[in-house]
């Protein structure tokens, strides 16, 4: 199998957009006539009823998106409110994605240490061992880590993303308005802030995950929400993915969301990758029927990647 960062960066080029699909099946933001019809498939229980709403609006956007996409990043939180009828939907809509011939990257955001990351890895990048058989359990493409309990404690991510061909996003200036009292400090009074040093820490972690694309299977969560970092950022880690998330709805603009774009290179080699989650589903809440429902989507995917390639466009 070849690397993460050769397979995202071929399906960005064949799709012609770094734009990915944030799945977010908040129950309130699901179409009425998909609720409807998951309750009735339930036979009224309320638990199955809103994991069937959920697997059917997310392979409605799958659908929908499929052959304009490269990758989805379905958020785990949504699903773990339903407890284990949640996680069944989760692990169903990786695999309709990946049927697709999408990747997926899963934005679990888990950090601990030592046994019990190694726990986490094995569970989102590998197929376990159980009784002597390996068994896919959850087995996304990619996923999102929290590195904040120590660096060392990582190091089980980045085994199994080698070992695996997978890829991990450790999170390094993240889109939340507040995020910069803890990632702007200094560490130990010195010069150097937490964000410089997990982004020095990325790059070289990234290094022996470089592939052929010459980008590395070891990325970084930056947010379009800080341009200015973002572009700085890059000169730290200048083969790393980054995962912007924080374009549209979170106010983050195009030209932040390409502002950390790897410089002189076109959109589909930018070393991005655009996530967009409540700016893609706008105005498709109220949809009446299927059909409404994904054209609303296509048009508006549509419409962010024409903002993205402006965005990054000579001026």
């Amino acid at each position: 199998m070849k690397k993460f960062a050769d397979r995202l960066n071929a399906a960005i080029r064949a799709k012609g957009t770094p734009i990915c699909v944030g799945l977010d099946p908040r129950l309130d933001k699901i179409p009425d006539f998909v609720k409807k019809h998951a309750l009735e498939e339930a036979g009224g229980d309320p638990l199955a009823a809103a994991a069937e709403a959920m697997i059917a609006f997310d392979r409605g956007i799958i659908d929908a998106v499929a052959d304009l996409v490269p990758v989805v990043k379905p958020q785990i939180a949504y699903y773990e409110v339903l407890g284990v009828e949640g996680m069944r939907a989760y692990q169903q809509t990786l695999s309709y994605a990946k049927s697709k011939g999408l990747l997926t990257i899963a934005d679990a955001k888990r950090g601990d240490i030592g046994s019990t990351n190694e726990a986490y890895a094995k569970a989102y990048l590998s197929e376990p061992q159980f009784f002597g058989e390996h068994i896919s359990t959850i087995h996304a493409d990619a996923i999102t880590v929290s590195p904040f309990l120590g660096l060392a404690s990582q190091a089980s991510f980045v085994e199994l993303a080698q070992q695996q061909n997978r890829g991990v996003f450790f999170l390094v200036r993240t889109s939340n308005n507040d995020s910069g009292e803890f990632q702007l400090g200094t560490i130990q009074g010195g010069p150097q802030t937490l964000t410089d040093r997990l982004a020095s820490w990325v790059h070289q972690q990234g290094a022996t995950l470089v592939g052929r694309s010459e980008l590395s299977s070891i990325g970084a969560v930056v947010g379009a929400t800080h341009p200015h970092e973002a572009h700085a950022l890059r000169a730290l880690m200048p083969n790393n993915f980054f995962l912007v998330p924080g374009y549209g709805a979170q106010g983050g603009s195009a030209e932040g969301a390409v502002a950390g774009a790897i410089p002189n290179r076109d959109i589909h080699e930018s070393g991005l990758v655009v996530n967009s989650s409540r700016g893609l589903f706008e105005g498709s809440t109220t949809a009446k029927s299927t059909s409404e429902f994904q054209s609303q989507i296509r048009d508006n995917c549509k419409r962010a990647q024409g903002e993205l390639v402006r965005a990054l466009s000579p001026k």
